[in-house]
């Protein structure tokens, strides 16, 4: 049998084929991913605008605020270490055990991007993706995740923020208004000072507020394209945590970024729910003038709805059985904050029922009336929390402790209006402009010296009004 010669030129055709495969695409300059991105300044906020698939958007992230990326990681190390017992290595690896495989691609992506956008600006090898995903868990790892392993019988995690959402009669227009104020630890609140415009390649356009190096809010002020406007307010003496569940901050994130509808949030939120970082979340619906509180327990969901009336949420847990099945809180108890803040919030809703707009969000925000006391003072029952000029409690490393360097950091108010545009509010710093001076605090209470090359100066700022976004 004779054999086949084929000529040599089409033999070295077929290996070049079999070789190269398809062709594959340039890998984007430096100058490429960044085009569209931008980052300003005022008032002490950072103001950054990303767009792109999940790694441009990243990279654009991480190379804007490489710096505080850093500080953040820096800044987290030190607390956690000092409240927790566990170092950074606990949290990288752990929450990369945890969390990682779970964690949908485009956020895996998105990360990864962060960590490549600060090595761009500060040097390679200065951070990597289990640091920025530390950082985007760390609110349910300290929190949640650490007194599960513990198996505390009755864990504390912080109380943060105060914030209320209002529509119909209630309101001055008929239409929603929505506010949130921050508390943190002043050594982390006061970097809590991004506001992101987010444009992913899917989904829908996000504002938002955000701690440098988390893909979602965290303090969670959100306002989406499709009209939504989020925020909440965390369950006080929660427990519970479900290791096989989808972590918090990839849920809020998906939520935001993919619904259209109150139903829709509220389904991506309890989808492979972990319990980690548990809330009151408050939900206004910008094309219905509808407005939601969502208790999301782990074992216990409750919803309510609303489209004349208000939701408020200052730290205190509603529904009898999550009370009892799931949380330590005591809502009869004339210590907890959240009850004196709860009664608070009653007050002002009562009393401005019909008038509530913008600047009375921007008010509230601010408001110092202590009902424990009976007196106007700035402190731990008041909306605008001041632990550090708070003597009560006692007298150690935590959130219970008196003059605790904790309390509203900053805050954020907007209306159908202006979530209509993607456009918000804001104030570093104490809602109410009082300056915060660390040298002075430290030298009052030096306990806490250990946070001196830490803790800075939050200076009174006045409210910003963020620019309508550019298409």
């Amino acid at each position: 049998m004779k054999k086949l010669l084929l000529p040599v030129w089409l033999i070295l055709a077929i290996m070049a084929g079999i070789s190269c495969g398809p062709a594959q695409k340039p890998a984007l300059t430096h100058e490429q991913k960044m085009a569209h991105s931008s980052r300003s300044e005022k008032n002490g906020w950072i103001l950054i605008h990303i767009e792109g698939t999940p790694g441009v958007m990243g990279y654009q992230h991480g190379y804007l605020l490489a710096g505080e990326i850093m500080d953040v990681r820096r800044t987290l190390e030190m607390l956690n270490m000092k409240t927790t017992g566990r170092n950074w290595d606990f949290y990288r690896n752990e929450s990369y055990r945890l969390f990682w495989s779970k964690t949908p691609e485009e956020y895996q992506l998105e990360m990864t991007g962060i960590a490549d956008g600060v090595n761009a600006k500060m040097g390679p090898g200065k951070i990597d993706v289990r640091d920025i995903l530390a950082i985007n868990s760390i609110l349910e790892m300290s929190g949640y995740y650490v007194p599960f392993l513990e198996q505390q019988k009755d864990p504390h995690p912080a109380e943060h923020c105060s914030a209320f959402a209002a529509t119909g009669s209630w309101t001055t227009d008929g239409k929603i208004v929505m506010a949130h104020n921050n508390w943190s630890e002043y050594v982390i609140g006061e970097r809590w000072n991004a506001i992101v415009d987010m444009k992913p390649e899917k989904g829908f356009r996000i504002v938002m507020d955000a701690l440098p190096g988390m893909i979602h809010s965290g303090d969670d002020f959100n306002i989406n394209s499709s009209g939504l406007i989020v925020t909440e307010t965390t369950i006080s003496n929660f427990k519970g945590f479900d290791t096989l569940g989808m972590a918090e901050f990839a849920r809020a994130r998906k939520a935001i970024q993919y619904s259209s509808s109150i139903d829709e949030w509220v389904a991506a939120m309890e989808e492979k729910n972990n319990g980690g970082y548990a809330n009151d979340w408050l939900i206004g619906d910008n094309k219905t003038g509808e407005i939601a509180r969502l208790e999301l327990g782990l074992k216990n969901q409750f919803l309510e709805r609303s489209s004349d009336g208000y939701f408020t949420g200052a730290n205190y847990p509603l529904h009898e059985k999550l009370i009892r099945e799931e949380t330590s809180f005591d809502p009869s108890s004339d210590a907890a904050s959240p009850n004196f803040r709860r009664q608070r919030w009653e007050q002002l809703m009562r009393e401005n029922k019909g008038r509530i707009d913008i600047e009375k969000a921007k008010t509230f925000m601010g408001d110092h009336s202590d009902l424990k006391r009976g007196e106007e003072k700035a402190g731990r029952y008041s909306l605008c929390g001041h632990l550090d000029e708070d003597d009560s409690g006692k007298n150690e490393i935590s959130w219970d402790g008196a003059f605790y360097h904790a309390g509203a950091v900053q805050a954020k108010a907007t209306n159908s209006e202006l979530a209509g545009n993607l456009q918000l509010w804001a104030i570093m710093g104490h809602p109410c402009g009082k300056p915060f001076i660390a040298q002075s605090f430290l030298e009052a209470h030096p306990q806490y010296e250990f946070e001196k090359d830490y803790l800075r100066d939050m200076p009174g700022q006045e409210w910003i009004l963020t620019e309508k976004p550019a298409p």
